[in-house]
């Protein structure tokens, strides 16, 4: 089975409670969609995880690419690189875990992901004349920061599925959720991923304690809730 989650953030224990709760398997594959990092307690335990995994396809999300710029202008401001590896290290909550084989796996994150029913995104997609442009001809900052694809008037006609992340959809709706955007009335509840526009994926989990995935074949969705 395929699965999708975005926006982790550092939510380690939860996020393998959610993978116990789908059975998740060494057959299965996982697209992440950015945000691995930050807010939670276990940034790099989870990157690490998730960077061990061959069936796990994960993309670049705002979190890691703010870390990125950060490791950047350290590194142009000096030739120490002791001091800035201790720098990067106290990024994180868990940065004691840090080592560089790590900071190069999240440099090489890509920007989207891509198969024939969907276009994976951490935050948003070009949408010119209600149609969806091509991700490749998108900046990395529309990729990674867009604010207005989640809105729902946005709602791309043809092309494929647009899985996202980036904003809590509390922000739009009050729940914690995953919301499937349909590509009309008649296909609302549909378990076919070609029959939604588009698929919000941020469960604002460091507000909310939830985290959710959604099965690709099925549409059906699935979550874990933390436990104070």
């Amino acid at each position: 089975m395929t699965y999708c989650i975005s926006d982790i953030h550092g939510y380690y224990e939860l996020f393998l409670r959610l993978m116990d709760k789908i059975k998740f398997g060494g057959g299965d594959t996982l697209y992440v969609l950015g945000d691995i990092v930050e807010k939670g307690p276990d940034s790099i335990r989870l990157a690490k995880l998730l960077f061990s995994m061959p069936n796990a396809v994960c993309i670049m999300g705002n979190h890691e690419y703010d870390f990125l710029k950060f490791c950047r202008g350290l590194m142009r401001a000096t030739r120490d690189f002791d001091s800035v590896f201790t720098s990067l290290r106290a990024y994180f909550t868990d940065g004691e875990l840090l080592d560089w084989e790590t900071v190069d796996n999240f440099d090489l994150l890509p920007f989207y992901a891509e198969t024939e029913d969907f276009i994976g995104v951490h935050a948003g997609m070009p949408v010119v004349d209600g149609k969806l442009t091509d991700p490749a001809e998108a900046t990395c900052e529309q990729l990674v920061y867009d604010r207005r694809f989640k809105d729902p008037d946005v709602l791309p006609k043809g092309g494929k599925c647009v899985f996202f992340g980036h904003t809590p959809v509390r922000n739009l709706t009050g729940r914690d959720e995953i919301l499937l955007y349909p590509r009309s009335e008649s296909k609302r509840g549909s378990g076919d991923i070609r029959d939604y526009a588009k698929v919000h994926f941020d469960t604002g989990v460091f507000h909310s304690g939830v985290l959710g995935c959604i099965q690709m074949e099925t549409c059906q969705t699935f979550y874990v809730k933390e436990e104070y």
